[in-house]
């Protein structure tokens, strides 16, 4: 190995407020050895996403959540350094649900069992558009949205890793994609290139005023990665039948007093509509469908995937604060590392 220590981050204290390297602590120790059923896998691309905040100890977070003083999980690619895992052969590239660190032991389990990834996918797609966040965008859009041509979606985050696939997704499906995105330059990206019908400044514009203008008659979807006041804003906008996508809510992750529930929810009651959480692992069996259809449509060119990339594993904290401000533009990756090994694929 070229590395002898294996660099790692720990949870220091549960997040309050703002999220920073505060709430980690930089570690390094040995290399951890596989034991039978197991593989050791050296990691190379992380996904930054909001909710690993719910993953690190706090009220309301994951089923069973991360200590103080163990590895933040992620989701990583990685390749296979060592394995006494069947099916799993050193040189594999893998993605699958690892941590905050150079090397991780896996038996393969996890948030999200481990997987190889497909021969020729870039292990930087792998982990973003072809990993959760595009199986977010996917099915949240067309399985619980169940969009109609003709329909319009307003997406919250837009520009985000999950709302920038999750628009592209309805406009190629022929529905009227309306965004959200935090500054001017994100807005004309959505509409330049995502190809998105519009886009509100959150920063310099009046949200409700700006939906009155876009959506004079209303929203039939509306896929929500903030909830706050923007879930408040749509709510009483949908139409008849209208459906709300609950797949995030970085408005309460990192907020130190969380902002009270929604306001306008009965809402949903006169028009008959209907608000449903998204996960994406409950979709795993369908995986392949859902890497396939995006796969043709980045090929095609009829899908962008934007992509925000920092670089170094000591840059992780910084990397996912950067998601509660709104400075990421894409999907939020960090590269550790390059394939050290000839692939087996």
């Amino acid at each position: 190995m070229s590395v002898a220590v294996n660099r790692r981050w720990l949870i220091a204290s549960a997040p309050h407020g703002v999220v920073g390297e505060h709430n980690f602590r930089w570690t390094q120790s040995p290399v951890p050895v596989p034991s039978i059923g197991q593989a050791l896998v050296r990691n190379l691309w992380l996904s930054l996403d909001p909710t690993q905040l719910l993953f690190m100890p706090s009220e309301g977070g994951a089923e069973e959540p991360s200590r103080i003083g163990e590895v933040i999980p992620a989701q990583a690619v990685g390749q296979v350094v060592e394995s006494h895992l069947s099916g799993f052969n050193a040189g594999d590239i893998v993605q699958g649900f690892f941590g905050w660190e150079d090397y991780t032991v896996t038996d393969g389990s996890g948030f999200v069992p481990m997987s190889k990834v497909s021969p020729g996918v870039a292990p930087n797609l792998a982990v973003g558009t072809l990993g959760l966040t595009g199986m977010a965008a996917y099915f949240g859009v067309l399985t619980v949205g169940q969009p109609k041509p003709g329909e319009t979606i307003l997406i919250s985050a837009a520009a985000g890793g999950v709302g920038s696939i999750a628009g592209q997704i309805a406009k190629i499906h022929g529905l009227r994609v309306i965004g959200i995105a935090g500054g001017k330059e994100k807005c004309r990206w959505l509409i330049d290139e995502a190809g998105f019908d519009g886009a509100i400044d959150r920063r310099s514009e009046d949200i409700g005023a700006r939906l009155s203008e876009l959506c004079p008659e209303g929203i039939d979807l509306f896929f929500d990665n903030v909830g706050g006041p923007v879930l408040d804003e749509a709510l009483p906008r949908l139409r008849q039948h209208g459906r709300v996508i609950l797949c995030g809510a970085t408005s309460r992750y990192a907020a130190k007093d969380p902002p009270p529930g929604p306001q306008n929810y009965l809402s949903l009651v006169m028009v008959n509509g209907r608000m449903e959480g998204l996960l994406a692992r409950d979709y795993a069996d369908r995986f392949p469908e859902a890497r396939a259809a995006l796969t043709g449509w980045i090929r095609s060119g009829q899908l962008k995937s934007k992509e925000d990339v920092e670089v170094g594993l000591e840059r992780a904290p910084a990397a996912l604060a950067r998601l509660y401000t709104g400075e990421n533009f894409g999907k939020q990756l960090l590269k550790i590392a390059d394939p050290p090994l000839p692939t087996s694929n």
